[in-house]
């Protein structure tokens, strides 16, 4: 019997990538380096082993496996991780990206290559591998130190760079120069329609899935999240975009879901499948010969990377204050290329505008680099202590001023709040409204007039029901405020009332430019003016209903958006979720800025937000500390905040002492949320009186009332019935607490 040549290859190709895991697994090297070698074995360019009859078949399958290599890294990925991404992180990562893009370029024109070859070697060296920094930091044990946070917010950063680049490369590609207009308008339409599938998936997706969630075993819920990842993958080839970037997208989607961990574990079967096939592509693209040939360039490609990655996200991280040890450190953690840098060379295999070489060059470069990337951070240190002896010590000096000047913390006035508020209103709104119009027009009237009603009455009908659809974001375009305490303080300062006024009319007058722009695709400008005034009238007549389903959507957006979250905070017993705040511990060392002061000197709740909710002193835990307690050296103290307030109480403290949080004998902290019940003793009271201090040898660092969040609630605030309260403190006193029946307890 004779077996299609596809089943023949996927099986060569499937044993050989199992014996090189094998092999590698043994030797303690990346699984990558292993597929890669398995596919230059079964390639047609090595003789010693069977090889593949089709490579075309492959290719096919190496798609497939591009495809689910993405969607997996949009479900690590989540939109809402990029907008938590520090700012020395973005800077460290857009100087990155910049630099490499023009050292590629230059290293490539020195070689003699063509322009497009040297384009995309800049976009090969721009991305590191996310995957192989993880794997290393984890092997080394440093994902606590403070340089790899930012490490990690540079490849979250980098990740969605590598989907513009490869936008802004196809277009490069297809028009085969720099056209300025084409470019701006590539980044606009990725814009465009990222802003539009995250929003339209946020609001469909969890809610689809919430409701199907009875149905919905294992098996069931792979089959789904695989047919949304290909269904976006269609409608993203059907947009004019990589197939690679619509299954991105659906992962992000899909990682702001209450599925989204299990939709990960689930798919890492199939990821690991089609991912082997893919990286087992890669080898056999390879021609050992190509790489025999072009040694030289490979060795200064190397070189390129080592080093100028190095010395860009170093750069990138003084600029952003983040001090020389923590940049030399961060510098030298991602000096690799990787998955994304495959991606994009197989872009200009794809596109056909690369030379053959480039391929296996790419290839070269990344398996040198991944091997270096262990060394090059258990050599981080020793690098920063060699420059930091060799720098002057005015050099020194004036980094360590930038580096605390550019760390201080400052406010965002009202006036830029309510601007960013207005501007990103705007963004949005205009988005979902030209979206609506635009599939109006392109979908709806067409079927509208072939099928049901045609002419003149077949296109009143087609507005009037995309109006429907436009109308709440109009009425939020032009009336909606989000923040209007800051705009009625600002309201307050007549220096602010004609520039408020002046937004407001803009507003409105975007909102009106929207309404001609939905009849003149149907209607003559005279007929447009007279229809446009008739439908004002009617937003304003119902705009009471508008409002109502408005907030009907936003609620139902922001419900799905936070789900995640919420979910996670009804799970977890030691994290105050609904304010991103948490637990972590401290250790004091002897020449640390507050050693000898007292918690009402440092003020560290009015300045930076945290409470410090216990002090460990030898074999003496002090429990809910006073503000008169002195902090001396080797103190352990555990601080309560959100990231963002630790983050800037840490900055006291030298970078050493941060620990992660560990379960030790002396560790007896736990957060409990209790429910002040109707017949609480505690109704009536105001915390400082309440003795829930005494009782619980504790501290209330959290109270949500009528679903208002208040963190650090004053000591005067009033209980109410309803009132939902944190207590950080000893666990057995808290549970004596929740037996006594004077609170009732919610898990």
């Amino acid at each position: 019997m004779h077996l299609p040549h596809l089943i023949t290859d996927l099986g060569l190709i499937l044993a050989a990538a199992g014996v090189m895991t094998l092999i590698f697994k043994k030797l303690k090297q990346p699984l990558v380096l292993g597929y890669i070698i398995a596919g230059l074995l079964v390639g047609p360019h090595v003789g010693l082993f069977p090889t593949i009859s089709e490579p075309e078949n492959i290719t096919i399958w190496a798609e497939i496996g591009v495809i689910f290599l993405l969607f997996s890294l949009g479900l690590e990925f989540s939109f809402k991780k990029l907008v938590k991404v520090g700012g020395a992180s973005t800077i460290m990562a857009f100087v990155e990206v910049i630099s490499m893009l023009l050292l590629g370029y230059l290293t490539g024109k020195l070689l003699g290559w063509s322009t497009m070859d040297s384009i995309f070697l800049g976009g090969i060296l721009s991305i590191s591998s996310t995957t192989i920094i993880i794997r290393a930091f984890d092997e080394l044990g440093v994902k606590s130190q403070r340089f790899a946070s930012l490490v990690f917010g540079v490849l979250i950063v980098e990740d969605l760079v590598a989907i513009l680049l490869m936008v802004l490369l196809s277009t490069v590609a297809v028009s085969q120069q720099f056209a300025g207009a084409e470019m701006v308008t590539a980044v606009l339409k990725l814009g465009f329609f990222l802003l539009l599938w995250f929003l339209g998936g946020i609001f469909l997706i969890p809610t689809f899935l919430r409701r199907a969630s009875k149905l919905m075993n294992d098996e069931t819920l792979l089959i789904v999240a695989l047919g949304l990842c290909l269904l976006m993958v269609i409608l993203a080839a059907q947009a004019g975009f990589s197939p690679a970037l619509g299954a991105f997208i659906m992962g992000s989607i899909l990682a702001e879901t209450t599925k989204a961990e299990k939709i990960e574990h689930l798919i890492t079967s199939v990821k690991d499948l089609f991912g082997a096939i893919f990286f087992v592509s890669v080898g056999i693209l390879i021609n050992p010969e190509t790489i025999i040939t072009y040694a030289g360039p490979i060795a200064l490609i190397t070189v390129v990377t080592l080093v100028g990655k190095t010395i860009s996200i170093a750069g990138g991280g003084l600029i952003a204050g983040q001090g020389i040890k923590t940049s030399v450190q961060s510098g030298l953690s991602v000096s690799q290329i990787g998955e994304f840098s495959f991606i994009i060379a197989t872009l200009g295999v794809t596109l056909n505008v690369t030379s053959d070489f480039l391929y296996p060059v790419a290839v070269a470069v990344s398996a040198i680099t991944t091997f270096t990337t262990p060394y090059m951070i258990k050599f981080s240190t020793p690098a920063y202590q060699f420059v930091e002896r060799i720098m002057p010590a005015k050099w020194k000096r004036s980094l360590d001023e930038y580096s605390s000047g550019a760390q201080v913390v400052s406010s965002t006035s009202d006036w830029k709040r309510l601007l960013q508020s207005y501007v990103i209103q705007t963004v949005v709104f205009s988005v979902i409204i030209i979206a609506i119009v635009l599939l109006s027009a392109q979908f709806l009237n067409p079927f509208i007039t072939e099928n049901v009603i045609n002419g003149t009455t077949g296109k009143l009908v087609t507005t009037a029901v995309t109006l429907v659809f436009m109308a709440p974001f109009l009425w939020a375009l032009a009336v909606y405020h989000p923040l209007k305490e800051v705009q009625g303080r600002l309201w307050a300062n007549r220096n602010y009332r004609s520039l408020i006024i002046v937004m407001e009319f803009v507003r409105i007058g975007i909102a009106v430019l929207f309404i001609g722009f939905l009849l003149h695709q149907f209607f003559p400008v005279q007929v447009s003016i007279v229809a446009g005034l008739v439908i004002i009238m009617l937003l304003v007549i119902f705009s009471k209903r508008i409002q109502s389903f408005y907030i009907r959507i936003e609620n139902r957006f922001m419900s799905n958006l936070n789900a995640r979250e919420i979910e996670e905070a009804s799970r977890m017993h030691h994290t105050l979720t609904p304010w991103d705040a948490h637990l972590i511990r401290f250790v004091i060392p002897s020449e640390a800025g507050l050693v000898g002061k007292s918690l009402v000197d440092l003020q560290v709740r009015e300045k930076y937000g945290v409470n410090v909710a216990v002090i460990e002193r030898g074999n003496r835990t002090i429990t809910a500390p006073t503000r008169n307690e002195l902090i001396f050296p080797g103190d352990v103290l555990y601080v309560f905040g959100s990231d963002e307030q630790i983050e800037s109480f840490r900055r006291f403290i030298e970078e050493e002492c941060i620990l992660p949080e560990v379960e030790g004998e002396k560790e007896n902290v736990a957060l409990q949320k209790l429910l002040v019940s109707g017949g609480s003793v505690l109704l009536g009271k105001s915390i400082r009186n309440s003795g829930v201090r005494s009782q619980t040898n504790g501290l209330i660092v959290g109270l949500e009332r009528n679903g208002e969040r208040i963190p650090n609630p004053d000591s005067e605030l009033i209980f109410e019935e309803g009132d939902l309260v944190w207590i950080v403190g000893n666990p057995d006193r808290i549970r004596k607490l929740e037996a006594s029946s004077i609170i009732d307890a919610v898990a």
